[in-house]
């Protein structure tokens, strides 16, 4: 299901068909630097974190990590959305994008998309974002996003401290 497009992006519900691109995904060794090792070895695995990650969160919220497709081609590059992460009491922005189209603009602009649609469409007030302070790539993305750095959080679990990004209702 098409959530929303910008001029050159179609963001989209994911679906078991994502497989293979998952699996590209979370597997790509800055995934893993940045986000984490999520453990899966086959298609398969990606089919079933689709199902439980994704899929579980459309259905709960209504909204979450979106397929980022090319418009004209349907080729996927990356994920952008919103997220209900454990931990955090606001919602997240999250995007991850395939290396290959790193630094051409596509997480800007399906980012910038997403706050807009998480505000206007989902009526969503404060909108947060983390990611590691040395993260520069995406904390670039956050700032051009309208996101500002809050402060520095530690999430159940993890050793890692993260910076926290946030937008408040009305904010720019």
């Amino acid at each position: 299901m098409t959530v929303l497009e910008t001029e050159r992006l179609r963001l989209r519900w994911l679906t078991v068909d994502d497989a293979a691109f998952m699996f590209d995904l979370v597997t790509d060794p800055s995934w893993i630097e940045f986000i984490g090792d999520r453990g899966l070895k086959t298609h398969e695995d990606a089919r079933a974190y689709i199902v439980e990650k994704y899929v579980a969160g459309y259905e709960r919220y209504g909204f979450g990590l979106y397929a980022v497709e090319f418009k004209e081609s349907g080729v996927p590059v990356g994920i952008c959305g919103l997220i209900k992460r454990e931990g955090l009491d606001d919602v997240d922005l999250g995007f991850a994008f395939l290396p290959r189209y790193a630094g051409l603009g596509y997480a800007s602009e399906s980012a910038a998309a997403v706050m807009v649609h998480g505000r206007e469409a989902l009526g969503i007030g404060r909108i947060v974002a983390i990611t590691l302070p040395g993260n520069r790539r995406s904390i670039r993305v956050l700032e051009k996003a309208g996101l500002r750095f809050e402060k520095l959080i530690r999430m159940p679990g993890d050793k890692d401290e993260l910076a926290l990004y946030a937008q408040e209702p009305g904010g720019e």
